[in-house]
Order: structure tokens, then sequence, then C-alpha cells
């Protein structure tokens, strides 16, 4: 089986659980899979590689913090199952991908279940561990694990529990995971641990968690936690724990949206005083509503996260990506062209010079003027001029193309780089400006996959919402029977 043909299977088999499963999404894939193909004929794509396999088709939430912050004993909380282990210690120093099973209830799979499935996220990233970390994408079982869970809280959607962060001692390969974590998912919970409430210490940390997160177009996303503040009611200084806090948030730049105060009420000691304990308990109580709203609401925000993104690379290919590689190969035989005729000029500088030099001039007139006089000299000539013309022109042509080749990479886009390859191959036009595979008919396929996308968020919007106020065929139907 070929790479197109085993790509293809995949891309069945996730449509055939989009059936069972998230049945709205179905005609997404036809829209990928069109994006694809004008991807794959432009180089921007590999063959055996499809937008659709770098994207989570199910609801995704992510859970990141430092050590201790009660990451583990949230997540059992939520659950009601004790699935993680907790400690004080950092007690898993792996990925966590949770997800809903029940014959298998309670299993822990290796990283490879997920590293090789393209429903899953972390699928194929093995070889993005390689390129940072060489050597570590063969041990993506010390980096990753799955785990399965009866928990109908899960149903149709995956959890995430990411090891304790500290950037100051983050291998490159676990910053890179962390990194794609936040990039899939439609919901990250970010938690921060009361009972040190010093976060000045902790500098690095909070620019990678919070920093980083908040200039990014999707930072609605984070959801910043403070979790055990039960701890304060010892001291009644909830205000003081919350305020250092806030503070340190401030100074990497964030100043709105909401910040959660959260403790997990089974493994938390007594409040005494029954009048700090049910203030505590009612502002962890409607905090944690909240969250859990939060969390609900992914699975409608995925449908239109995964429509967004096929619109947005749709767009980013036929306004970006297609004018950029023109314009690269318009340099690239722009300078194949200013080369050969240097080149040539200094080719003939040097072959007249020579002769003026030796005084070979009056020679080299009679030898041009016997190969004009002679049909049969006159055709080798010109055939061995055109072979060591073409020959040199070939060779300028590879060196340019490699040069530029390296300065794309150098700007790390992969895809573009791929593109320019394919476009610079010895046996390609420099004189046709236009990039390989995009034709009319890809054109036309593109702007399908967009107006596509747009009718697809319409009928979204058709399930979520009602602008109207008319009542629905189901509805009326419903009130008839009743």
């Amino acid at each position: 089986m070929n790479t197109t043909e085993s790509l293809q299977k995949r891309l069945d088999s996730l449509k055939s659980h989009l059936e069972r499963e998230n049945p709205i999404l179905i005609d997404a894939i036809d829209g990928y899979r069109a994006l694809d193909g004008v991807a794959h004929r432009t180089g921007l794509l590999d063959e055996s590689e499809s937008h659709a396999t770098q994207i989570s088709w199910w609801p995704l939430v992510s859970i990141l913090g430092v050590f201790s912050a009660g990451k583990s004993s949230f997540i059992n909380s939520y659950l009601d199952k004790p699935l993680q282990k907790t400690g004080n210690q950092a007690v898993d120093d792996k990925f966590t991908v949770i997800c809903y099973g029940e014959e298998n209830a309670g299993r822990t799979l290796p990283g490879l279940a997920l590293d090789a499935d393209m429903r899953f996220p972390f699928y194929r990233i093995s070889d993005e561990i390689e390129k940072v970390t060489e050597g570590e994408g063969r041990r993506i079982d010390s980096y990753l694990q799955l785990k399965v869970t009866d928990s109908e809280v899960v149903r149709g959607k995956i959890l995430i529990d990411s090891p304790g962060f500290d950037a100051d001692q983050q291998r490159t390969s676990t910053l890179k995971l962390t990194n794609h974590i936040m990039d899939i998912s439609d919901l990250v919970l970010v938690f921060f641990d009361a009972r040190h409430p010093e976060p000045g210490s902790m500098q690095d940390t909070l620019t990678h968690l919070v920093e980083q997160t908040i200039s990014r177009n999707d930072s609605n996303k984070f959801v910043f936690i403070l979790n055990q503040i039960d701890t304060a009611a010892r001291e009644d200084n909830t205000e003081e724990i919350v305020g250092a806090w806030q503070r340190a948030l401030s100074q990497k730049g964030l100043t709105a949206g909401r910040f959660y105060t959260i403790y997990n009420k089974a493994v938390a000691p007594t409040i005494e005083d029954e009048g700090k304990r049910r203030r505590f308990e009612e502002k962890r109580d409607h905090d944690m509503a909240e969250i859990e709203d939060r969390i609900r609401q992914v699975e409608v925000e995925r449908a239109y996260r995964i429509v967004g993104q096929m619109e947005k690379r749709a767009y980013h290919l036929r306004d970006t990506a297609m004018p950029a590689l023109a314009e690269y190969k318009r340099r690239w035989a722009q300078r194949i062209v200013r080369t050969d005729l240097v080149l040539l000029a200094i080719l003939a500088v040097l072959v007249l010079g020579v002769a003026i030099a030796t005084g070979a001039i009056g020679s080299l007139g009679s030898l041009l003027l016997s190969i004009v006089a002679d049909p049969v000299a006159m055709g080798g000539t010109i055939l061995g001029l055109a072979a060591v013309l073409l020959g040199g022109h070939f060779l300028v042509k590879n060196l340019v193309g490699k040069l530029m080749l390296h300065g794309i990479r150098k700007g790390d886009d992969a895809s573009l780089a791929r593109a320019f390859a394919m476009n610079t191959r010895w046996f390609r036009s420099i004189f046709n400006r236009q990039p390989v595979g995009w034709n009319n008919r890809a054109k036309k396929q593109i702007n399908g996959v967009i107006e596509g996308a747009s009718r697809f968020v319409q009928s979204l919007n058709d399930q979520f919402t009602n602008p109207s106020g008319q009542v629905r065929e189901a509805d009326q139907t419903g009130r008839k029977t009743t």
C-alpha cells in the first residue's frame, strides 16, 4: 500500500468514527481532502501528510501548571475516579492523554498508541521530537501515555494532564510538547499553587505559561486557576495571596480576564470556622461551576475551530503561500539569468584577453572564418558550445536553487521550502513563473473550500442557534405528539 492509499484509508477510518461519535463534522473531512489535494500538487504538503491529521477532531482540554499545583487531584475530582497519582512532588513525568472507554477503563497504554493514531493529539509527534532532540523520537513512551476511563464527563472529549512545569529545568523536547498542546487545545487550564505565595521566584515559568499566551489570537482559551486556596483559611489572608498572584500575572501582561480560586474538598483539611468554611465553599463552588461550564462548551467550540482551521489554511495557501512561492520563483529565475550573463561575459573577456595577450587574435579570427565556411565544423562547434553553456546553466541553476532553499529553511517554513524544492528541479523552466500545481483548477478548488467553510459555519449556527425564533420542524412534531 503506497502512502496516498494509506492516508486515504486513515481519513476513511476517521470519517467512520465521526459518523458514530460526532456526525456534525463529517462534511469537514471532504473539505480537508480538497485542501490536501492542492497542497500535495503544489508541494506544500508531503504525500504522506494531511491537514486533517494536524488537528484534534475531538474536543481537547489540557491541564498545565507548576509542580504540586493540584492538577492530578483536580482531574480525579472532575472524573470522580482516582485515575491519576497525586502527591506534593512530581509523581508523573509524562504527558497523559485521558479518553473515554467502557471496556478498558483503568488501562494505561504506551505513547506509541498516541503517536500512531491520527484520531488523537500527538499523532506522529515523535517526528517532531526527533527534529528537536536527535534520538528522543524513538523514546516516545517516556514522554506520553494514554489512560482510559469510563467517567461520563469525558465522553466525546479528551483531557491532557501535563507533568509539573518548570521552565528553568524543562527539556527542549518537553517544551516542544507543551507548546504543541497549547496550539491544538480548545481549552487550557493553567494551575498555580496558592500554598507558595511567592510568584516572583518563578519568573521563567510565568513567562512561558502567561506572557507567551496572552499575545496569541486564541488567548481566550486560557483559563488561569489558583488552586488549593483553602490554605489561606488558617491566616484568613485570601486577599493577600490572590493579590500577590494577580500582581505577578499583571507584570506579565495579564490585566484582564477571570482568575479562578478553587480547592479540592475531598483532600482539603476541614475549615473549623463555619463562617469561613461557608465563604470558601461558596466561592469554590461558584468558580468550579464556571470552569466546568467552560469545559462543556468545548464540544461546540471544537466544531467551529475545525472549520475555522480549514478556512484559515485555505486562505493561507491562496493568499500567502502561493504569492510567496511565486516571488521566490521570480527571484530564482532572475538570479540565474544574471549569473549566466555574468559568467558568459567573463568567459568572453577571458578568451579575448588570452588571444590578445598571446598575439593570437589574428589566428582566432581566421579560425572563426574557417568554421563559418565549413557547415559541418560550424554545426559541431554550435553543438559543443551549446553543451558547455547548458552545462554551465544547469550548474548555476542548481547552485542558486540550493542557496535560496537554505535561506528558506532558515526561515523555519518547511512547507514553503518543500514546495520551492519541487519548483526548482533541474527540468523546471525558469521562464514559467507560475508555481507547479497552482492552476485555474487548483484556485477553483481552494475557493470552493473557503465557500464550503462559510456554508458549514451557517449549518453549525442553524444547529446551535435560532435567530428568527421560528419553531423548527422537529419541535413542531414534538408538540403535536404531546
